[in-house]
């Protein structure tokens, strides 16, 4: 039998990945959640001042799940676990930790504390947790660093929120490309300050420009004396520091990079930025874009219901606006629909078809260029794409709906008005759908804030107007 098979306690697992503490399997869910019982057992400890007992227990948890006890516990509840944890609530805590839960605890300590954390941080997770902070705050917790960690922050402050210079890490190994693959492993040895974990050294050139990469492995398995120029990658993906975090994900997505050089606008080697931020960056944005379509703001959870509040109603404001616009023509037809009564039964679902299909196209369009794949060079063969899909969905809707109210209500010809209505609503949905984002996104406005509004507007508009407009046409009543 393994050793470690025999050494492995007989009530748990043992975690294989970068977890350093042994996890009971009574702690964990099948989907590696923290269990409802658990947290509530944690938190009852606390309250009855058994602080040693829940200290022992919280402590055999990974960073992540530490993290994820304190959004699971109530707001009142977090001050007595930090006070409980006391130094268990780490630097690594606190970077996994979700904004607003650490913007609270965050209050709850003294500068020196954080600029502390912060110090044990690489300057990517030590950004996120000062960025946020009050202009005041923010500077007292510089005051207290040490200089060279504060010069780091500083600097990464001064980029733009949400761009490759507050994203990258400062820590990197970078050699001269004249020098011997023996001297890189001399100097990985005996250096002390270099970063402490790396899997890539970048080489630069005497003006510090990077001019290839070079993984680990190939340094351990080349000869001494080759030379590492001759060793390296010299073709790479160089991220200038004022991208854009969704532009940088992207790449890293496109070219399948696990770490990337970050350079100055005189491309002088100044960071890099690693795949496990990028996981999060893809994760944040592709949810701030669907939340962005509905108008929910931030959609988190921990979020004070003030912030979330005023997020939200603003959009529905706008919204009850552009719905003012569908009831006027409506108003219009105020005769039309007294005469016929059937008209006001139908008229939900002209707008309500269109509606959702609209939506649908507006998703497709939204996600495409978020992913880059709609530009310049393919906009009017995705319009020409759309318009064709909507003509196919038109038609097959309008047959369904047509023939059902033509039996329902012995009316042939409100069939034909329904059916024909049907196919103009959603060939103008398809068309709004793709039509208005990108003409946002050519406005250098985010297609994913305003389009699903204006969409919505032209929807249920357009399907009242068609749906009345042939009514009255059609002779089937009159204004």
């Amino acid at each position: 039998m393994d050793e470690r098979e025999e050494s492995r306690p007989a009530d748990g697992v043992a975690i294989t990945d970068d977890r350093e503490a042994f996890i009971p399997e009574t702690e964990l869910d099948e989907d590696d959640r923290l269990k409802p019982d658990f947290v509530r057992d944690v938190i009852d400890l606390a309250e009855a001042g058994e602080s040693e007992a829940a200290r022992e227990r919280i402590g055999r948890l990974h960073p992540a799940d530490i993290a994820d006890l304190f959004e699971l516990a109530r707001s009142d509840e977090r001050p007595m676990l930090a006070a409980v944890l006391g130094d268990m609530l780490s630097a690594d805590v606190l970077a996994e930790m979700n904004d607003y839960v650490r913007e609270e605890l965050i209050d709850l300590l003294a500068p020196e504390q954080v600029a502390e954390l912060a110090s044990e941080l690489d300057t990517d997770d030590a950004v996120a947790i000062i960025e946020d902070m009050e202009a005041d705050e923010q500077q007292a917790v510089l005051d207290a660093m040490e200089p060279e960690d504060r010069a780091a922050i500083e600097d990464a402050l001064s980029f733009p929120e949400e761009s490759a210079g507050r994203l990258m890490q400062r820590d990197l190994v970078a050699v001269p490309e004249h020098v011997t693959v023996g001297d890189v492993i001399d100097r990985l040895r005996e250096d002390a300050d270099l970063a402490s974990d790396f899997w890539e050294i970048f080489v630069v050139d005497p003006m510090h420009r990077p001019v290839g990469t070079c993984q680990l492995s190939w340094i351990l398995r080349t000869p001494r004396d080759i030379a590492i120029s001759d060793v390296m990658k010299r073709e790479q993906t160089l991220i200038p520091v004022d991208m854009d975090q969704e532009e940088v994900a992207l790449r890293f997505q496109k070219y399948a990079l696990i770490s990337a050089a970050v350079v100055d606008k005189a491309g002088r080697l100044v960071g890099m930025i690693t795949v496990d931020d990028i996981v999060h960056i893809i994760q944040e944005e592709a949810g701030e874009d669907i939340l962005r379509l509905s108008g929910a703001g931030d959609g988190d959870i921990n979020e004070p219901i003030r912030e979330t509040y005023s997020a939200r109603v603003r959009w529905l404001i706008a919204n009850l606006g552009t719905a003012l616009v569908a009831s006027t023509i409506v108003g219009l037809f105020g005769g039309a629909i007294e005469q016929m009564v059937a008209l006001a039964a139908l008229m939900p679902i002209v707008a309500g078809v269109g509606g959702n299909a609209g939506t649908q196209t507006l998703a497709v369009t939204v996600r495409a260029l978020a992913m880059n794949q709609l530009t310049d060079s393919n906009s009017w063969r995705a319009i020409w794409r759309e318009m064709k899909i909507a003509l196919l969905n038109g038609g097959t809707i309008a047959l369904i709906a047509g023939a059902a109210t033509a039996l329902w209500f012995a009316n042939p010809a409100l069939g034909g008005v329904i059916a024909a209505a049907m196919i103009v609503n959603i060939f103008v949905a398809g068309v709004a759908g793709v039509a208005i984002p990108l003409l946002l996104d050519r406005l250098d406005q985010d297609p994913a804030v305003a389009s699903s509004i204006f969409v919505t507007m032209t929807t249920d508009s357009m399907g009242f107007l068609a749906f009345l407009g042939l009514a009255v046409l059609s002779g089937l009543t009159t204004l």
